[in-house]
């Protein structure tokens, strides 16, 4: 059952990586982090319509980096931090791998020169 749990890690991951590769939802994201915004407040910066950052915030709401709430009759978007910190985790474990191995290889060839 742990392995199920780890791959559906993995896929929940991979999803919230595939949304932040994309520069316009990291500054929609980054904008959310100064707190909520409507579609039409964060289509505003972009020269883009307010349908293509509609289609941004469904990827971001996949990924569940966001949350649209119910205010009379606007929904604004809320950041939700915690899939951000999730994948922060994963990056962080991983730095530290990579890191070691890194100064093994370093202390290896410096025995061999």
């Amino acid at each position: 059952m742990a392995v199920l749990t780890q791959a559906q890690n993995s896929d929940d991951l991979s999803v919230v990586f595939a949304a932040l590769a994309d520069p316009t939802r990291r500054a929609i994201l980054e904008r959310l982090a100064e707190g909520q915004a409507t579609v039409q407040q964060l289509a505003e910066p972009f020269a883009m319509t307010q349908q293509a950052v509609s289609k941004h915030l469904k990827v971001l709401e996949t990924a569940r980096l966001i949350s649209r709430t119910r205010n009379a009759q606007a929904r604004p978007c809320v950041l939700e931090p915690e899939r951000l910190t999730q994948a922060a985790g994963w990056i962080e474990r991983h730095r530290a791998l990579w890191a070691d191995r890194h100064d093994r290889l370093a202390a290896h060839l410096d025995r061999l020169s």
